[in-house]
């Protein structure tokens, strides 16, 4: 998103994601239950236990199209979650409860695309190495602090470990 909006903060892992997690995706899963083709997956820094991150549940939920999704966006709003028109290509992406101040993303991803494989191919093999999650922590409390008003620059500084870890593939 653009400059001004939500600062970047990140934060020690907090044994509360994993339930606050869990409490949005049954709301989602009936929400969302005539678009879903595939799981409610939780992705993203929250996802991994132990891992520092910004204090932002990341959700993704496999649809089979996003022509065939596009009602999601109308009906999300119940929910809270705005929608803007970010990677459209790729994801329908909302956030909640504002662009301000966010608890939860959301992103529609068709299950099975290569934005799904790599998000979750992403999630794991941080799951699954311990230092790999340490060196991507560390990163992104420099990043937080050299890009604290620039999301996008934030997540494009960490574009670079992001495709080195998904080159492991």
């Amino acid at each position: 998103m653009s400059n001004g909006e939500a600062v970047i903060e990140v934060v020690e892992y907090d044994e509360r994601w994993p339930a606050r997690f869990a409490e949005e995706r049954a709301l989602l899963e009936r929400l969302l239950a005539p678009w879903l083709a595939g799981p409610i997956e939780h992705i993203g820094s929250t996802a991994v236990r132990g891992l520092a991150a910004k204090p932002v549940i990341d959700i993704m939920a496999g649809v089979a199209s996003l022509e065939a999704s596009r009602p999601a966006i109308e009906a999300l709003r119940t929910l809270e979650y705005q929608y803007f028109p970010y990677k459209t290509d790729v994801m329908h992406w909302f956030c909640k409860p504002s662009a301000a101040f966010r608890t939860h993303h959301l992103h529609l991803v068709p299950v099975g695309s290569a934005l799904w494989q790599e998000r979750l191919f992403f999630r794991d093999a941080l799951r699954a190495d311990a230092s790999l999650a340490a060196e991507y922590a560390a990163l992104k409390k420099r990043l937080a602090v050299t890009h604290r008003f620039d999301r996008e620059g934030y997540t494009e500084a960490k574009s670079f470990f992001v495709r080195r870890v998904l080159d492991l593939r």
